[in-house]
């Protein structure tokens, strides 16, 4: 069964396509920026009943040229791959006549450096085919974790938490990309909430997941009421004390009751982005806020 993390990493690209010419210039290929794109369709299905499926397929009209891009999502180093992506690519050419591009999306280092591999597809002596698929892991994705630097560029910073999802990181790009969704909303409700579903598609199981669900769960700022404020304040303590549990920071009885009895979300807020880095509640608290 698909899960819903593997179809998040190649949608990214369908929401947004120009995607690829920006992550692709972090593994050193220059792609230029597509002026159309176009969806086909991903059954690679011949007559014979046995069916393949590429996770995402977009023709890519650039001011240099075409190619087809192929995405796949790929959570696991597999053996039988290697043949089903060669026979994608070939598929592709012979039916669409343009070359084709393969784009591996691995949510782990492991997975990312085994499909970064060259695939030799023939006898030892003379290998008729060699695979070379771009791929992009954790390590080929900045960590975006500045509101200013996530509202600039949403699709990357989505991809950025999916790929950093199980690691430390994973809280700050969350936050960051909260409050640029915020003000994505205010101007565009329909896209804010693509990729609000996104997002929690591309995280899974994985801790980071709860944190995304609470985060937007309290933002209400946008009421005014002062029963709206009230919740705010009471889902903003929840992520709070969650998002200290998942750093392991030790929080007494005392520190949790003055957190949850804190009715101002500003300052929960700025309890928040302390709380991504800190040690210890004293950094949480310091610094005379609240």
């Amino acid at each position: 069964m698909v899960s819903s993390s593997h179809e998040a990493l190649h949608r990214i690209f369908q929401q947004e396509p120009g995607l690829f010419s920006r992550v692709a210039r972090n593994l050193g290929v220059a792609f230029p920026p597509p002026v159309s794109t176009s969806e086909l369709s991903t059954d690679l299905t011949e007559i014979q009943p046995l069916e393949r499926r590429v996770d995402t397929l977009l023709r890519m009209d650039t001011e240099d040229g075409s190619f087809v891009l192929a995405v796949e999502s790929q959570s696991r180093p597999s053996a039988d791959k290697p043949a089903s992506w060669a026979y994608y690519l070939s598929h592709v050419y012979a039916k669409y006549g343009v070359p084709p591009v393969l784009l591996v999306v691995c949510p782990d280092r492991k997975t990312a450096a085994w499909a970064g591999r060259q695939f030799e597809i023939g006898p030892r002596q003379w290998p008729s085919l060699t695979l070379r698929p771009l791929v992009l892991g954790p390590d080929d994705v900045p960590v975006i974790d500045s509101p200013d630097e996530a509202a600039r560029d949403i699709p990357l910073t989505i991809l950025s938490a999916a790929l950093h999802r199980s690691e430390p990181a994973a809280d700050a790009i969350l936050n960051a990309l909260a409050k640029a969704l915020k003000g994505l909303s205010a101007d565009d409700e329909s896209s804010a909430g693509t990729f609000i579903e996104l997002m929690e598609q591309g995280l899974g199981t994985t801790r980071a997941a709860e944190l995304w669900r609470h985060l937007m769960a309290v933002d209400l700022s946008f009421f005014q009421s002062q029963t709206a404020q009230q919740l705010r304040a009471e889902g903003e303590a929840k992520a709070l004390l969650l998002l200290l549990g998942h750093r392991g920071v030790e929080v007494g009885e005392g520190d949790r009751e003055r957190i949850v009895g804190c009715g101002d979300p500003e300052v929960l807020d700025e309890w928040f982005k302390r709380a991504l880095t800190a040690g210890s509640m004293t950094e949480v608290f310091e610094g005379g806020v609240g």
